[in-house]
């Protein structure tokens, strides 16, 4: 496990690499549930995260382990760890350095901790809100499911050809209705790309897919009023989501003036054009009112293509692949509309496009509102929080506050 892993707001164990290691050394460094692990060097110092239910995992050197003595509630602890009082300590411990942030463990482990004198009381303040967290994993659960099932539709489907190829051979495609089923065709174009469901077009993707360019302006005036206008860049961009939070602002008047033509809508893709190529995500209604700005290109789709349709291209091992071949720079790979222009894009048959949407639209609908719900737990959370912890809020009051909330 390494830093990386416990920054994103839950941990992806199957993104979590392999070591090998010896016995006693895996021994040494195995996490447990019920362990706590702290960053304790880089930007992240002080993030921490929460072990439960691990698979046989270690940590890595620049994470620091905690196992918490049994008179006090471990998740308890691990809820401390994310609260005011204890990153006020942080705070103070890093300063202003200039170099590289870092904690040792035997600095960490010195900072002001209060807690319930009875571990019983510890237990009930985080089991709620562990009960608010265990509601958000399963919400995620629930989004990987519903993106796995609209990546395998696209694959299936554009990448693969399974019902052009079943109809090839006499065999009904798997998976769908008749009429679905009627929609595709029997054979294959051969065309300099390869075969081509016959019918289906190799097509510029300028004329597919409308890209606008964030303008690169890092001069913007920033405002710190809440009423400005938020704008993202690619830090925005995380886990297929955009973290509204930490986007920046510009004055209303520069937002809604010389600004406006880069306002994104409901349902855009926005997909990050430096450094870490290809990020995508959705722009969600209760993101706006939302600028574009610089290194993020918006993808709106033209006209017959599809939202669905635009958001597994985007997605897709093609498009990746010639995004990072044609991106430019020794230091930091960019790309950008010149770089778009060169490329081409399969178009299917407008009915199958129609057809495919009618069946994966709903889900990114619901993923949509899943986020939100995700979003509107966290909320709670981290409001009820401080109030818990400091003994400000009571159990019982917490209890009747969740269930007036949810």
């Amino acid at each position: 496990m390494r830093i990386t892993d416990i920054v994103s707001g839950t941990i992806d164990w199957n993104s979590v690499p392999y070591v090998e290691a010896d016995k006693d050394t895996a021994l040494k460094y195995r996490l447990d549930a019920g362990d706590i692990v702290i960053a304790r060097t880089g930007a992240s110092t002080g993030a921490s995260a929460y072990i439960e239910s691990p698979p046989k995992v270690a940590f890595a050197s620049y994470l620091v382990r905690l196992k918490i003595k049994p008179e006090f509630d471990s998740r308890f602890v691990a809820y401390y760890l994310k609260s005011e009082q204890f990153w006020t300590y942080i705070r103070g411990v890093l300063g202003d350095k200039s170099a590289q942030p870092n904690a040792s463990a035997s600095t960490m482990v010195k900072a002001p901790f209060s807690a319930p004198r009875e571990r019983y009381v510890q237990h009930e303040i985080a089991a709620i809100l562990g009960s608010l967290d265990d509601r958000i994993g399963m919400l995620r659960h629930a989004n990987a499911s519903l993106e796995g099932i609209a990546r395998a539709i696209f694959k299936s489907w554009f990448v693969d050809f399974d019902p052009v190829r079943a109809k090839a051979e006499g065999r009904e495609p798997e998976g769908m209705d008749a009429d679905t089923a009627a929609l595709f065709p029997g054979e294959f174009d051969d065309t300099e790309h390869g075969p081509v469901p016959k019918g289906w077009t190799i097509t510029p993707l300028d004329a597919c897919l409308d890209f606008k360019e964030g303008p690169g302006i890092r001069n913007w005036q920033y405002t710190n009023a809440e009423d400005g206008v938020r704008f993202i860049n690619i830090r925005c961009i995380k886990s297929g989501d955009l973290d509204i939070e930490s986007a920046s602002r510009v004055s209303n008047l520069e937002g809604n003036g010389k600004y406006a033509h880069f306002h994104l809508a409901a349902w855009d893709l926005v997909v990050s054009t430096s450094g870490t190529l290809g990020r995508c995500a959705i722009v969600r209604p209760e993101h706006l009112p939302l600028l574009l700005n610089t290194s993020v290109i918006r993808f709106r789709p033209i006209h017959p293509l599809t939202f669905s349709y635009l958001h597994g291209y985007l997605h897709g091992k093609a498009f990746l692949d010639e995004l990072n071949a044609q991106a430019t720079g020794s230091v930091q790979r960019n790309f950008g509309p010149m770089h778009l222009k060169r490329m081409k894009m399969l178009r299917p048959d407008d009915s199958i496009l129609t057809a495919h949407e009618r069946i994966v639209r709903p889900l990114f609908e619901k993923i949509l509102l899943n986020r939100s719900l995700i979003d509107n737990l966290a909320t709670l959370r981290d409001t009820l929080l401080p109030r818990l912890i400091s003994g400000k809020l009571r159990v019982p009051e917490a209890e009747k506050l969740m269930e007036a909330v949810l």
